[in-house]
């Protein structure tokens, strides 16, 4: 939850455009400011305070705890200018926060954290329990003095910028140990522990068999991604009480699930109570994974411990037509989350000042799509975070159907949607795909020429607007002629056309013509050609194809 106080009517204005953006995530705190901010600071997990920050420092002095507990806050100014990260910038959220806030107030975010100023992923924001020398270490790589990085256990970290020797270090490992001075371990959650008990097992028995275990494996317990049992324990007092005092999630399985896994070590008594002849080895394994710690007894419960295979991330990025306030927040995300970019040359030059320091980047030329693809999915596949980018929306004649055509599902795939070139086109021309309409490329690289000849006769007849992806190239000079011509046999020579080079970029062209007058030799690679249906009309300048109500016919009905 996130509180929200302010002690003047500006104040209040702005809280309240906060808390109508967020409905459900927001709780105005009202009354003497200070009474506010003490209450919202011990029930809430962040706070955003319309007061002066010299305030807000005197009135939450004496609250202050550690990073690690005390909620993130944000001052606003009375004008609305800016939006400032005071404290709990990384572990209370207030950096993220202050962004946030920005975007709906209109403010200028404040973060002075010194990793986030300098673009270095902080350690403590990696998504995985750091413990060591944070501070020291998180120095040198602001001074870029020499860090090394010992990756033991593959994880889809955010880029690090260490290398393979160094005064400091970073290690990322489930094994136990305690980091020396200079040093600092990264706990990927990479475990899982499955359990059995008996009914009634106090929790301090499974608790105890679940550290020995790991203790004498040499394991660590902040590196447990979950506790795994049967469905028929999901309501064992010991086992859920356990999960919650380490910390981590309880997830049961069907008998008949676990009954199929194979396993080193099965016995009759589960087989008889629970229907499977493995409990704690066999919910461990389910996933899959290396069986680390074979069942261990205790008098009343069972435990067995796996390390998780090494699983990739490989998010296929759409970088939009070309225009930087056209990359969507989540795009950039996707770029600052990554420890591996692949990516056509001139597409990671559009971005390269978005990614962390130590992001490495895999480019190469035109035509190597398939070979990018190829790489993508290898190095998810090493346990890396990989952003594959491709122009416009990635799945739209670009890198996801490629990409997706090789992964497995041994990796996780995200997808991240981007302003397509059609729809910038169509955004410059008016509104030219008000009504049903359909992308064709005419590129016959990849799809003989026959299939895309039936594609666009049967868009002429359906009168469906047709765009026009990769029109025209120096070797491919007949295809557009073609494909109008096609168009013109159920189309009049006044049915508008819109041509637009390089949307949205700094060369960027939009040109409105008609079936009869254009030109298409003027017309090459980086160019969009949307051609209207029988309804679509040029209206001041503009391109537009009716929604086909009532307005259509001058009634003055349109908009509804």
């Amino acid at each position: 939850m996130i509180g929200l106080i302010s002690a003047t009517a500006a104040g209040a204005a702005a809280r309240d455009r906060l808390a109508a953006a967020w409905p459900g995530r927001t709780r105005v705190y009202d009354g003497p400011a200070g009474d506010a901010l003490r209450s919202a600071f011990g029930e809430c997990e962040r706070v955003v305070c319309f007061l002066a920050t010299g305030a807000v420092v005197r009135l939450i002095a004496p609250l202050l705890g550690d990073k690690a507990s005390d909620p993130g806050v944000v001052c606003v100014d009375e004008g609305g200018r800016f939006a400032v990260a005071l404290v709990g910038g990384h572990g209370g959220g207030a950096n993220d926060l202050a962004v946030e806030v920005g975007e709906v107030l209109g403010a200028a975010p404040v973060v002075t954290t010194a990793t986030d100023s300098v673009g270095v992923a902080g350690l403590d924001t990696l998504g995985v329990p750091v413990e060591g020398d944070v501070a020291a270490v998180s120095r040198a790589l602001l001074d870029g003095a020499p860090v090394a990085l010992r990756t033991e256990t593959p994880w889809p970290l955010p880029a690090v910028p260490a290398g393979a020797q160094g005064s400091y270090t970073v290690r990322v490992t489930d094994r136990a140990g305690a980091p020396g001075a200079g040093e600092v371990f990264l706990r990927p959650p990479t475990l899982v522990v499955g359990v059995g008990a008996s009914r009634g097992a106090p929790v301090e028995e499974v608790l105890a068999l679940v550290e020995g275990a790991l203790r004498e494996a040499g394991l660590s317990p902040r590196s447990i991604a979950r506790l795994a049992t049967v469905d028929a324990k999901a309501e064992e007092p010991g086992i859920v009480l356990a999960a919650g005092r380490l910390g981590v999630p309880l997830v049961t399985h069907p008998a008949e699930r676990l009954a199929a896994v194979e396993v080193p070590n099965p016995s009759d008594a589960p087989l008889a109570a629970v229907g499977t002849p493995s409990v704690a080895e066999a919910a461990a394994l389910v996933g899959g994974g290396e069986l680390l710690v074979p069942k261990r007894k205790s008098a009343m419960a069972t435990c067995a411990v796996v390390r998780l295979p090494a699983r990739g991330r490989l998010a296929v990025v759409g970088l939009g037509p070309g225009a930087r306030d056209l990359l969507t927040p989540r795009a950039k995300a996707e770029l600052r989350r990554a420890s591996v970019v692949v990516g056509l040359d001139q597409y990671v030059d559009q971005i390269r000042d978005l990614l962390r320091p130590g992001t490495r980047v895999l480019e190469s030329g035109l035509g190597a799509e398939e070979e990018r693809a190829r790489t993508a999915v290898a190095e998810a596949r090493r346990g890396r975070a990989v952003a594959l980018i491709g122009s416009g929306d990635a799945g739209v004649y670009a890198m996801a159907s490629p990409a997706l055509a090789e992964a497995g599902d041994d990796i996780d795939v995200v997808g991240v949607p981007g302003v397509t070139a059609a729809l910038a086109a169509g955004a410059l021309l008016g509104a030219p795909l008000g009504h049903d309409h359909v992308s064709i490329s005419l590129s016959d690289l990849h799809t003989p020429w026959e299939v895309i000849e039936r594609r666009v006769r049967a868009a002429a007849e359906a009168d469906l607007v047709v765009t026009f992806y990769n029109p025209r190239s120096r070797g491919r000079d007949w295809q557009l002629p073609k494909a109008l011509g096609m168009l013109a046999e159920h189309r009049a020579p006044t049915t508008p056309v819109g041509v637009v080079r390089n949307a949205s970029r700094p060369d960027e062209s939009v040109r409105l013509s008609t079936l009869a007058a254009l030109d298409p030799a003027t017309v090459d690679m980086m160019t969009v050609v949307v051609v209207g249906n029988s309804a679509s009309r040029e209206v001041a300048g503009r391109m537009v194809t009716p929604r086909g109500y009532r307005w259509q016919a001058g009634t003055g009905e349109g908009g509804r």
